[in-house]
């Protein structure tokens, strides 16, 4: 009989176990190691560069190189959509994740990785776009915000220069963008689509627009990227 697996175990034919056990040998003595997960293993779904570490020493390494750009997602209908697209941003190293609207947001998708992301919370779209407008020069400046939706006027993503200091506003899966977050918006893009849909999944769209603005900045020279 197959042994139940971890639900965030994305190898279904791999160990039954994911993450490594208690560490053997002397202990590291360091400060970013938890004696728990040293004693016990530690089975969270992390890259190998952070085994043993306690989530606060994850945390304040992954600040050390956060990427410039925020990732803000509409939250009306508390769509399964936002812990996707958190998980996409963690796995990008999004600066901040913006969630808009109700504060109650669907987790699941996120699979724990909002705990290693700044996520804030915003009542209105007008919130979101004061508060990004209004950073001060000592944290980067303003930041550009931008959405994604099939409009008329639309830049496209493919031959656009995205800003560096950017954040990317996504809308419920549906609707899009509500009517509100188009007027704040400093612009909208759109992704080219060659098939019958109208429309693409908004956790996808938001991988895509985040891996555009990697290829555009992102320093790929060292050991930062992680590729398995």
């Amino acid at each position: 009989m197959d042994e139940e697996r971890a639900p965030y175990d994305p190898m279904p034919h791999g160990p039954a176990e994911v993450g490594v056990g208690p560490w053997e040998g002397p202990w590291p003595t360091g400060p970013e190691y938890d004696a728990t997960l040293l004693a016990e293993g530690d089975r969270r779904n992390v890259v190998d560069r952070y085994r043993y570490w306690s989530m606060a020493a994850i945390v304040a390494d992954l600040d050390t190189r956060r990427h410039d750009f925020h990732v803000a997602i509409e939250n009306w209908q508390h769509d399964f959509n936002i812990g996707t697209i958190v998980r996409s941003a963690n796995a990008f190293l999004a600066r901040e994740v913006h969630i808009v609207g109700n504060r109650r947001w669907n987790r699941r998708g996120a699979m724990v990785t909002d705990r290693y992301q700044h996520v804030r919370h915003h009542e209105s779209a007008d919130d979101l776009a004061a508060y990004l407008h209004g950073l001060p020069e000592e944290s980067g400046g303003p930041v550009r915000l931008l959405g994604i939706d099939n409009l008329p006027g639309s830049q496209h993503l493919e031959t656009m220069e995205v800003p560096r200091r950017v954040c990317f506003l996504f809308g419920q899966e549906g609707p899009g963008l509500s009517e509100r977050a188009r007027e704040v918006c400093d612009g909208t893009f759109s992704i080219a689509q060659f098939g019958s849909t109208r429309s693409i999944n908004a956790s996808a769209a938001a991988a895509i627009a985040m891996h555009s603005w990697v290829r555009q900045y992102a320093d790929l020279s060292g050991d930062s990227a992680w590729r398995g």
